[in-house]
């Protein structure tokens, strides 16, 4: 299993369908598991996916419609009957916050984790790890939504051919990488520039320059695409992309693997929606997501 993949929980859009849960995203990245927007279902789908909840690390909610967020009441109380035993942080809107403690306290159940809140007031990181940065960013929805970015430091690639050149090979090999130097060679020597991943979640937004912002050099994008090309007019007055749109999006990003999501009920051709977003000149790697669904992020540059 690589140990930087996304999990699909669910793919619908306002209205579940018979295949399609309401959304639901993890993000697994090394020992982190980052949840995002839970919907109805998200628990259940969790199970089916083979997402537990002490694989959880974080929380990250885009806004306060329910298609994104009524699922958070069951994993909240999962991750309490769990007994998870590690932090776990919740990202949302601040102008939310009362629909954040109506969903955490919706029933009665035993607390028992470490589920830390952080309200998002605007524009910026939100975490910062030696592994990566977290930041969020304004979209443009009629309510307050954000989307989330995380980025990988760039670092560098031992090149095996400089390392033999200067005799270094096995634990030496380790010494090097910790120290910055050794026996005279830095590791600059023998090393190559590495950029650092990158994924963004851009759920519910009208064309922004967020979505650009978020979207930049990305290796993995999920987007929504609620609505196809033909219903533009339609995706606008509601507040969503069309499938194109996200297409033109990744394509003048650079995105390397594409992950269409979010779809109306009114369609029943997934197909339809990569004919958009290729249409719209997108060549790179392209997923219309399917529910339980495992998505890996794309090999290092």
């Amino acid at each position: 299993m690589s140990a930087r993949e996304l999990v699909v929980l669910g793919t619908a859009s306002q209205v579940p369908t018979r295949q399609r849960n309401h959304n639901g995203y993890v993000l697994r990245w090394d020992g982190e598991g980052i949840l995002f927007d839970p919907g109805e279902g998200s628990q259940r789908q969790m199970l089916h996916a083979g997402v537990s909840a002490t694989d959880l690390t974080r929380i990250c909610v885009t806004h306060f419609h329910g298609d994104h967020s009524l699922g958070l009441a069951g994993v909240i109380q999962r991750i309490n009957l769990d007994r998870v035993p590690h932090p776990v942080t919740a990202y949302y809107p601040a102008s939310g916050q009362r629909y954040f403690d109506r969903l955490r306290h919706s029933t009665a159940y035993h607390e028992t984790a470490d589920l830390r809140e952080r309200p998002v007031t605007g524009d910026g990181a939100v975490a910062e790890t030696p592994a990566f940065t977290l930041s969020a960013a304004r979209l443009s929805h009629p309510v307050e939504s954000f989307g989330y970015r995380l980025v990988e430091p760039d670092g560098r690639r031992l090149v095996p051919e400089r390392l033999a050149e200067h005799g270094i090979a096995g634990p030496d090999v380790g010494r090097l990488q910790r120290e910055g130097s050794l026996r005279g060679v830095d590791l600059a020597e023998v090393s190559e520039p590495r950029p650092g991943q990158r994924f963004a979640f851009v759920m519910d937004t009208r064309l922004c320059g967020a979505v650009h912002e978020l979207a930049a050099d990305c290796d993995l994008l999920v987007i929504e695409s609620t609505f196809l090309d033909a219903d533009a007019e339609l995706a606008a007055d509601h507040g969503h992309l069309t499938a194109g749109q996200a297409g033109a999006v990744a394509r003048r990003a650079g995105v390397r693997h594409l992950v269409l999501t979010h779809f109306s009920q009114r369609y029943s051709d997934p197909d339809l929606f990569a004919a958009d977003a290729r249409a719209a000149g997108f060549t790179g790697e392209l997923t219309v997501a399917e529910d339980l669904m495992h998505v890996p992020v794309p090999r290092r540059r």
